[in-house]
C-alpha cells in the first residue's frame, strides 16, 4: 500500500462537471480483457464456466440454484454498462463500481443490494499491502462480483463451493455473499500481521541501530496503517448495517453470520490503532535514540578537549622564546616535560572514569 498508485489527479479532473450516474473508470491503466465466470450451484449439482459475452447468460432451469457472476476487471466501462443493462442496475451503481477510490459503503435499491469495499493483501516480497476494489451486488436470483484484477481473489469461497459437504452449498445467495466478505475480512488479518512483522523488525532496528533511513521506514509505515485505517473502518459501519437494518434480500437466519464479520472486523481495528500507537512511540524513540547518540558524541568530544586543555597550556607556556627561561638549558627538560604530560593524561582519565563519565 506504500506504494499503491493513486487515481491520477487528471481523470478526477475528466469526471468532474460530468452528470451523476456517468460511467467514468478511474484507477491504474489495464491491459486485459476483462474475465467473466458464471457459478451455478445448488446442494446437489455444480457448474462453472467461462463466458464470452453477458449474453451467455440464461435464465436457470432451478429456482433454487444460486448463481454468481464474477467480473474480473472493471477498466472496460462499456462492459459494465453492458451488465447494468441486463440486470437493471442503477446508474449510480455503475458510478460506484469503476471508481477505485470508492470508499466502502453499502446502499439498498428497489431491485439489489450493492456494497464496495477494498480487499487488502500483504505482498511477501515487496513488503506492501496492495489494495484491490471489490464490488458485490445482490440480487434475488443472482449475485455479482466485481473485482479490479485478475486473481484468485476468490478462490477459497470457490473450492468450498464446488464441494457438497460444505455449508455454502445448502444456502442461498446471501450466504454467499456473506462467505465472499468473510473471506475479505479474513485476509486482512494476514496483512495486518505482515505489518505486525515489520513493526517488530523496525523497533528492534530503532532501539538498537536507528539510521537516518529509519525515519523514512516509520513515515513510510505510518501512511500505510492510515489507508488501512481509512479502508477497514467504514467496511465496520457497512456489516453493522446487516444487523441492524431489516433488508429484504437477507434471511433473518443469515444475519448471526454477519455478526460475527463485525466482530471480526472491531478486532482488526483494534489492532490497527495499537499498531499505530506502537509506530508514533517508534518515531519519540528514534528521535530520543538519536538525540542520545549526539549526547555520546558530544561528550566523548568533550572529555578529549577537557583532557587536552592542561596539555595546551604546558606546550603553550614552553612553546614561548623567552631568553631567561631556567629549564631551556636543563638536560632533562624534555623527557621531564613528556612525564608531566602524560601524568596530567592518565590522571585526568582516572579522574574521568571514578566520576563515571567514562
Amino acid at each position: 500500500m506504500a506504494d499503491k498508485k493513486k487515481p491520477h489527479p487528471h481523470k478526477i479532473m475528466k469526471k468532474t462537471g460530468m452528470h451523476p450516474g456517468s460511467v467514468f473508470y478511474i484507477g491504474e491503466k489495464r491491459e486485459y480483457i476483462p474475465n467473466l465466470y458464471l457459478v451455478e450451484y445448488n446442494q446437489e449439482t455444480f457448474n462453472q464456466r467461462k463466458l464470452t459475452s453477458i449474453n451467455d447468460i440464461q435464465e436457470p432451469a432451478d429456482n433454487n440454484m444460486v448463481r454468481w457472476l464474477n467480473v474480473e476487471g472493471i477498466h472496460e466501462t462499456s462492459l459494465v454498462e453492458e451488465i447494468g443493462r441486463k440486470f437493471s442496475l442503477h446508474p449510480l451503481i455503475l458510478e460506484d463500481i469503476v471508481n477505485t477510490s470508492q470508499r466502502p459503503k453499502l446502499e439498498e435499491y428497489d431491485n439489489c443490494i450493492f456494497i464496495t469495499f477494498k480487499s487488502l493483501v500483504y505482498n511477501e516480497e515487496s513488503r506492501i499491502i496492495v489494495p484491490e476494489q471489490i464490488s458485490i451486488i445482490l440480487l434475488k436470483d443472482i449475485v455479482i462480483t466485481f473485482q479490479e484484477q485478475s486473481d484468485d481473489t476468490f478462490a477459497e469461497v470457490m473450492e468450498r463451493i464446488k464441494q457438497s459437504k460444505f455449508k455454502i452449498r445448502s444456502k442461498g445467495s446471501d450466504y454467499l455473499v456473506y462467505a465472499l466478505i468473510d473471506l475479505i475480512v479474513d485476509k486482512y488479518y494476514h496483512s495486518i500481521e505482515g505489518m505486525g512483522n515489520q513493526l517488530d523488525e523496525l523497533e528492534e532496528e530503532v532501539f538498537n541501530t536507528p539510521t537516518s533511513d529509519s525515519l523514512y521506514k516509520i513515515q513510510s509505515t505510518k501512511r500505510i496503517l492510515l489507508d488501512v485505517r481509512r479502508s477497514v473502518y467504514p467496511l465496520r459501519e457497512v456489516i453493522n448495517r446487516f444487523q441492524k437494518d431489516d433488508m429484504d434480500f437477507i434471511d433473518e437466519n443469515n444475519v448471526k453470520y454477519f455478526n460475527d464479520v463485525y466482530d471480526h472486523t472491531i478486532k482488526i481495528i483494534d489492532t490497527i490503532e495499537a499498531y499505530r500507537e506502537l509506530n508514533a512511540g517508534l518515531k519519540d524513540i528514534y528521535l530520543s535514540s538519536m538525540s542520545m547518540k549526539m549526547n555520546q558524541i558530544m561528550k566523548v568530544l568533550t572529555i578529549v578537549g577537557a583532557i587536552f586543555i592542561p596539555l595546551t597550556f604546558l606546550a603553550g607556556v614552553y612553546g614561548m622564546n623567552f631568553e631567561f627561561m631556567p629549564e631551556l638549558r636543563w638536560e632533562y627538560s624534555y623527557p621531564v616535560f613528556w612525564i608531566v604530560i602524560l601524568v596530567v593524561t592518565f590522571g585526568m582519565i582516572l579522574f574521568f572514569k571514578r566520576k563515571k563519565w567514562l
